[in-house]
């Protein structure tokens, strides 16, 4: 990306603070006339006194002379001081209000995506969060930078450059030839730099995020005793980070040292020149110091370029994976716009292939049809597809090829916000979000009573162990074990009752008697709806209406449970399998023996 781009980019985010980039415009031309004030004074100051040495004048009229000298200086250095407070404060009240709007648009937008985005390998929460965090930070430090920095320091230096040549064209062409100069290295160092700079991006992202895989494994680290495995991998990429850095250091600190000598160069050629015209009388002694502190003034930015550069190639450098993220158009999810009056939940499946991102291929010519207001039950071996099926069915990801029908329109068709709205989803393991128990069930209902949270609490069979908690309802949900957070769960899809409601592995890994609870929910809020659970357990899949037997991404068997039991095929295997696991014939004797 290229710093015209780049603008470009940031512009449309600073068309909101118009009046505020218009006064600090305003106090950078007073700053930067102000900024030479020191020059002329010094110049007058000892000419002056020269003068007045020369005609050995009396005392007196020297310190009458210094006395105007401070008045002009003291007055100068408060509107200075005035100017340069209100360029700060406007330029941090830019960067804030910047730093605000890239961060909402960011979230904005990255809510709008599919899911293939998130579970990209390239796109991982350490990674991301890295690029969102570095990217505004660096952006916002540019803008703020360019108003309080970069923009009165040029600008001073026009003035500066201006003014020598007008006293001097020579030695006004003397601080012209230094500036190009120095931009030529400072170009250089920036190139060399760029490459040490995108190391660096990519050693934070891996070790942002491997610290947050290392927290989220902690428990498996701990328990086979790998601690030294995983700090020896974090130790080479902060190994790998510090010899980066010291090339990056090495590499500034060598060209800092070559602009330092140009621009002593310069000052040498300068001080030369202006004492050959003073010889030649041809200008007053107080030109020398004049001429001076107006190339010092010419030079600030040129000794600040090396700072510039590095913000504007951070910016650079940052804004691309940044940007990269806040454009990617392509990643947004897809939305029709048919919103029927209501969903009887009649879904077809037609010869429907999936490939995720990655390229796996999870189904292959699946057909299949579920009935309105039916438990349907899909089983299989884990990776038969059916997680596959609830994540097309819930529009995450949209099939390769092959068509799904509800109520007999395409799937495709639908709003995707109005066919969610319409569709519950409990899963293995439910979010649980940062807040209270009530906060948190009213998340199937931003909106809702208390009454309703109470009422929707009540039927998800978890009312009465919320009372027994300290706090009630505004516990902590977080500090709930897995099957009253599962129930929690429940409970939100009781405030959002939806018509379509599906069940992936609702009761995995849980114990017996909490696994015994959540059915009661689970059967409760089964009634009038069109239901597909994904299960392993025995109870829940005798339980439903059709069963759809699935293996390697195919559907092979179609059914009720005695149809299929008495096919002797995959599903008698499978059934049989998991009746022999829970050792189903002891289970029997020992409750005849009861």
């Amino acid at each position: 990306m290229t710093i015209s781009q780049l603008f470009k980019k940031i512009v449309p985010f600073t068309k909101s603070y118009k009046n505020l980039i218009f006064y600090t415009l305003i106090l950078t031309v007073i700053g930067s006339f102000a900024a030479q004030v020191n020059a002329f004074i010094l110049k007058y100051t000892v000419d002056s006194i020269s003068d007045l040495l020369v005609a050995r004048t009396p005392l007196g009229q020297g310190v009458h002379l210094l006395g105007i000298i401070s008045i002009v200086l003291l007055a100068k250095e408060i509107i200075y001081s005035c100017v340069q407070f209100g360029q700060k404060f406007y330029g941090e009240k830019l960067r804030i209000m910047i730093a605000r709007d890239f961060s909402q648009a960011i979230v904005d937008k990255i809510l709008t995506y599919k899911l293939a985005f998130y579970t990209s390998t390239t796109n991982e929460s350490g990674k991301l969060q890295t690029r969102i965090d570095a990217g505004i930070s660096s952006l916002t430090r540019l803008v703020q930078n360019f108003f309080i920095d970069i923009l009165p320091l040029f600008a001073n230096a026009i003035v500066a450059l201006v003014c020598m040549f007008l006293a001097n064209f020579y030695v006004g062409l003397v601080g012209l030839i230094i500036i190009p100069i120095y931009f030529f290295v400072s170009q250089m160092q920036a190139q060399r730099l760029s490459g040490f700079r995108r190391n660096m991006r990519s050693y934070r992202e891996n070790k942002s995020n491997q610290i947050i895989n290392l927290i989220d494994s902690i428990t498996v680290i701990k328990s086979f005793v790998t601690e030294k495995i995983e700090a020896d991998r974090h130790k080479k990429i902060q190994y790998d980070m510090t010899e980066n850095q010291m090339a990056t250091r090495k590499t500034s600190f060598l060209f800092d040292s070559i602009k330092g000598f140009i621009e002593q160069i310069g000052i040498v050629i300068v001080i030369i020149l202006t004492a050959y015209f003073v010889l030649n009388e041809q200008m007053t002694l107080g030109a020398i110091m004049f001429h001076i502190m107006l190339f010092n003034n010419v030079s600030a930015p040129i000794r600040q370029l090396h700072r510039i550069y590095d913000e504007v190639n951070d910016a650079l450098i940052y804004s691309e994976s940044f940007f990269g993220i806040l454009e990617a158009d392509d990643q947004k999810e897809q939305s029709g716009k048919y919103r029927p009056a209501i969903i009887k939940g009649l879904i077809e499946i037609q010869h429907v292939d999936f490939e995720y991102p990655n390229g796996h291929k999870a189904l292959s010519g699946v057909n299949m049809i579920i009935k309105p207001n039916q438990n349907t039950a899909l089983v299989g071996l884990s990776g038969a597809g059916k997680s596959t099926i609830i994540n097309l069915l819930d529009k995450f990801y949209e099939p390769t090829t092959g068509r799904i029908l509800l109520d007999g329109v395409d799937l495709k068709e639908y709003d995707t916000e109005f066919l969610r709205e319409n569709v519950g989803l409990v899963l293995q393991r439910n979010h649980i979000f940062k807040g209270s128990i009530a906060d948190n069930i009213r998340y199937g209902k931003i909106d809702a009573t208390m009454e309703e949270v109470i009422e929707a609490s009540k039927q998800a069979y978890i009312h009465e162990q919320i009372l027994e908690l300290q706090n009630g309802y505004n516990s902590e949900a977080h500090l709930l074990s897995g099957g009253q957070q599962q129930r929690i769960a429940i409970a939100r899809m009781f405030l959002k009752n939806p018509p379509i409601i599906f069940l992936d592995e609702p009761t995995a890994n849980l114990d017996a008697i909490a696994t015994e609870q959540i059915k009661n929910s689970l059967d409760a809020i089964k009634v009038g709806r069109t239901v597909i659970v994904v299960s392993h357990s025995i109870s829940q899949i005798i339980d439903s209406e059709h069963i759809i037997v699935m293996e390697k991404g195919r559907v092979i068997e179609d059914g009720t449970h005695e149809e299929l039991y008495d096919n002797k095929d995959t599903y008698h295997r499978i059934f049989s399998a998991m009746a022999n696991s829970l050792n189903i014939q002891k289970i029997t004797e020992s409750m005849r023996e009861d």
